[in-house]
């Protein structure tokens, strides 16, 4: 099998494809973004990356602040309707029927019907050309507590998560493996 050379681009797939909320309870936004990602353990820091002439980027660079929310199959169409659609022509919330909540350490809501949202607070922006990168704290993680097993463990597989490949939405599907399985001794 021979490989085919395709000119330089974004082709690092699949990604997270992810509704982020921005401003505050009154006054919010969300936007759908798929180039975000980890970028430290201790301490936890995240990043997202937004074009300057989207409508939640002032929203996002002002406040200094935004959640990740993770999105599921029965998010899709808000996911991507959100991605779309801009907040200074719509209220995305009342459009796609999603429902704000709290959060505990910023001023931006969280989507309810997100499994995780992700509390961050901007450390840097970085201008990178057509994107800018906002490098985030994590603050806090939320997670709906119907994905929390019995001994107190988040259970991830049972979200039905989304990512984001050359422009489709697929299922994450079946557990593979887990991390260090391929050493691990067998009993």
């Amino acid at each position: 099998m021979a490989k085919v050379v395709w000119k330089a681009g974004t082709f690092e797939y699949p990604i997270p494809a992810v509704m982020v909320s921005c401003g505050d309870m009154d006054n919010s936004n969300i936007i759908t973004v798929a180039w975000t990602g980890i970028l430290n353990t201790n301490p936890a820091m995240v990043y997202i990356s937004v074009r300057p002439t989207r409508y939640s980027y002032n929203m996002i660079k002002e406040q200094g602040e935004f959640v990740i929310n993770l999105t599921t199959e029965d998010l899709v169409r808000q996911t991507d309707w959100c991605g779309v659609r801009s907040g200074e022509k719509f209220d995305k919330f009342k459009e796609m029927n999603l429902h704000k909540e709290k959060a505990n350490f910023v001023k931006c809501p969280l989507i309810k019907e997100s499994p995780v949202s992700i509390e961050c607070k901007v450390k840097e922006i970085k201008e990178l050309g057509s994107h800018h990168m906002f490098i985030a704290e994590v603050l806090s993680i939320d997670a709906d507590d119907k994905f929390i097993d019995e001994k107190g463990a988040f259970d991830i597989s049972k979200c039905d998560l989304i990512a984001y490949a050359n422009g489709g939405y697929y299922p994450l599907g079946n557990k593979l493996g887990k991390f260090g399985f391929s050493v691990q001794k067998k009993k």
